[in-house]
């Protein structure tokens, strides 16, 4: 009796510990919808998106590389990674995410100096680097976080750290102040710090001294492999070819090649399951696989 008594003990522990693996184990869930991220960022506007930024993580062989995630200009981390962080986090990969160029009244970030900002993603990277033992990350960015970091790379010794760049419709041949002006009417009380009161801004207008610094000698650096993905209905890079690059290691992707009923925008970019589905492709070739085409909501995503 004693014997049975210890075995049943024994099952149910083991039924318990079972449990907990698998809860410990269970998927994040992932966001496809850009407004919720607005909300989040409202109610936890310093706070870091699901799966990213874990301590304990370290770098499996099927994924070594950690990939850092840069947002754009007037977001912060919270607001534009909802979707990606516990995404890839769920797919076995270490995930970071941090705020830079400034965070006003606690939620609009990434509105400083472009080259500061770019000082701040070494900052990072470097403290990435430290904490996994990684040789390299990749970075993957949205609007002015997939043009930024091309001057980390150019000018601050990213080249020698980072294996690829993934831009989400990057601002790498700039835009216009109009275009900046409609990407602030989303984030409540942006609006006001476009023009003098936003570095950033006027880094991104096409022809600026920045831009043309950075794209002075090509659009790329050897050694490092680029991704940019765009939708051809972008109302703030404009015009959407404007994100492309030119040069070695570089695959352009129009969204709507991919998907015609992709009607996604500059907003929903990093919310659109199937501009995900492609970064996803671009971190792992080798495991590539073709996405789902579904309707994808402008400003929402889905």
């Amino acid at each position: 009796m004693r014997v049975q008594r210890l075995a049943a003990a024994m099952v149910v522990t083991a039924a318990f510990v079972a449990a907990g693996a698998a809860s410990a184990q269970a998927a994040l869930p992932v966001i496809y919808n850009f407004p919720t991220a607005i909300a989040a960022s409202a109610v936890q506007p310093g706070g870091s998106p699901a799966g990213a930024n874990d301590a304990s993580c370290h770098p499996s062989a099927a994924h070594p590389r950690p990939v850092v995630l840069v947002n754009g200009t007037f977001a912060n981390q919270i607001t534009s990674w909802n979707a990606l962080s516990p995404l890839l986090k769920n797919n076995g990969y270490c995930v970071y995410t941090f705020n830079y160029g400034g965070l006003f009244a606690g939620q609009i970030g990434s509105y400083g100096p472009i080259a500061a900002s770019a000082s701040e993603l070494k900052t990072e990277v470097d403290a990435v680097l430290t904490s996994t033992g990684a040789s390299k990350v990749d970075l993957v960015g949205w609007s002015q976080g997939g043009m930024m970091p091309r001057y980390y790379l150019k000018n601050l010794g990213g080249a020698a750290k980072v294996n690829a760049l993934i831009g989400l419709a990057p601002s790498n041949h700039g835009t216009t102040l109009s275009g900046l002006a409609t990407l602030a009417g989303y984030f409540p009380g942006a609006l006001p710090l476009v023009g003098a009161l936003c570095p950033a801004c006027t880094d991104q207008v096409v022809g600026s001294p920045f831009l043309t610094n950075l794209n002075a000698g090509g659009d790329t650096v050897p050694g490092v492999k680029y991704t940019v993905i765009q939708s051809r209905y972008d109302e703030v890079v404009t015009p959407y070819t404007s994100a492309f690059l030119t040069g070695a290691n570089v695959t352009n992707i129009t969204i709507q090649n991919k998907c015609i009923l992709d009607l996604g925008d500059h907003l929903s970019m990093p919310y659109d399951h199937i501009v995900d589905r492609e970064v996803l492709n671009a971190l792992d070739p080798a495991h590539a696989s073709s996405t789902i085409c579904t309707p994808i909501v402008p400003a929402v995503g889905g």
